[in-house]
């Protein structure tokens, strides 16, 4: 298998995303009618969705070949894919179609060489992704959990706080994500990060803000009620705790990014609670609590609890002045960031809307944070995408970022 012949075809091929994804699915539809069942129907821009993160995720493959993590990256997938009721032969199915859909748009740069290598390479993804799905299935790990909801809490009228209680113990660290459905609508699963820190009683907590056009966000926040059924995938994302307790932190959470970073504040004082003398020393950490608007700053009863508890937390409110465009709230996180000092004995933790969790960590290197000390989770936004490339051109010059797994971790999970 050349990785230069994977590289050098790809690139012909990307030139032509648009209509080789197009190609790919017709293709596996004509061919494979019963796959159809496997992807939304009554959801075009779902669709949509799906044909950019098949193309992102191929770009995250080829662009790590040789990757000794990239193995990690197919056995997680493979694991996730479980919840789509994915078969082996679904998978043959998929390589079949998408070396087909590349011979159709690679042109002169496609031959029998080219060909042998791809079907290689695919192989090898497939073997990686498969063996994945059998491990958490010889470990006894459901392809999804039943979720009860028992209690529901709604702050102003686009955000509510599900809790759920699934049939059986969801395994997962502090700062991770599960991904969500409701059997209302097969097919349609969106990431929410788990908001609070494992308990007693196994329940977990989903911070959903609604999204204009988002089909889910709307069914969960408008809809689901207590003693709904949703379900929950397995747990990933890697914005794990795995700083010594000696250095200081520095947490910044947008919107419902709050979710994850409650869950980690709650590790956080757990650990401290059952080892008192573990301070967080010579400086205080620091919590950015980061809103599009006033109204928009919920769970203050928890933030305060957690200060309570955790003396040496310093907690900072941002949000745009009255009047002004939600926008502002970044650049005032970037003053607020600027008139703190000691930046390289912090670790940063970073949580929310994509675009805010880019600018701040492009940001936060110029203030003296060390990059490897910088962690976060990309994740896909819950409702509907911006507004996608239309075209060949277009998609070079805005391409999609990954949007169905966490690709950019920067260092291996718990």
């Amino acid at each position: 298998m050349d990785p230069e012949i994977l590289r050098s075809s790809f690139a012909v091929v990307e030139r032509r995303a648009e209509f080789a994804v197009k190609y790919f699915y017709a293709h596996l539809f004509r061919h494979n009618p019963g796959v159809r069942g496997l992807f939304p129907l009554d959801f075009p821009e779902d669709m949509e969705r799906q044909r950019d993160r098949l193309f992102a995720a191929l770009t995250h493959v080829v662009a790590r070949l040789g990757d000794p993590a990239l193995a990690g990256y197919l056995g997680d997938l493979g694991r996730d894919h479980r919840k789509y009721l994915a078969e082996p032969e679904h998978y043959a199915a998929v390589g079949t179609s998408l070396i087909a859909a590349f011979a159709a748009v690679a042109g002169s740069a496609w031959n029998t060489e080219v060909e042998k290598t791809w079907a290689e390479a695919y192989t090898t993804v497939m073997d990686a992704m498969l063996q994945g799905a059998w491990q958490a299935e010889n470990d006894g790990e459901p392809p999804w959990w039943d979720a009860e909801v028992v209690a529901r809490r709604r702050f102003g009228d686009d955000l509510v706080v599900l809790t759920l209680r699934p049939d059986r113990q969801l395994r997962y660290f502090p700062g991770q994500y599960a991904s969500v459905n409701s059997p209302h609508l097969p097919g349609i699963w969106r990431p929410y990060s788990l908001g609070n820190a494992p308990r007693p009683d196994h329940t977990v907590d989903l911070h959903i803000s609604h999204v204009a056009e988002g089909v889910l966000s709307t069914a969960l926040v408008r809809q689901t009620r207590q003693g709904d059924l949703l379900r929950l995938g397995a747990p990933g994302g890697r914005l794990t705790l795995r700083t010594p307790a000696e250095r200081p932190i520095t947490f910044i959470a947008a919107g419902t990014g709050w979710a994850p970073v409650k869950a980690l504040l709650e590790q956080l004082e757990q650990a401290e609670r059952l080892d008192p003398a573990q301070e967080r020393a010579p400086y205080d950490s620091r919590l950015f609590v980061v809103a599009r608007d006033l109204a928009y700053v919920y769970d203050r009863e928890a933030i305060e609890e957690l200060q309570a508890r955790l003396p040496r937390l310093v907690v900072t409110f941002i949000t745009p002045a009255p009047g002004r465009p939600k926008a502002q709230a970044t650049d005032r996180l970037l003053t607020a960031l600027g008139n703190r000092a000691n930046w390289a004995q912090h670790d940063v933790y970073l949580a929310g809307p994509p675009k805010l969790v880019e600018e701040i960590g492009d940001a936060l290197p110029s203030l003296g944070t060390l990059p490897e000390r910088i962690f976060h989770d990309l994740l896909p936004p819950t409702g509907q995408a911006e507004t996608r490339p239309l075209g060949a051109a277009e998609w070079l010059l805005d391409r999609p970022q990954p949007s169905w797994h966490n690709p950019a971790s920067r260092e291996p999970g718990p």
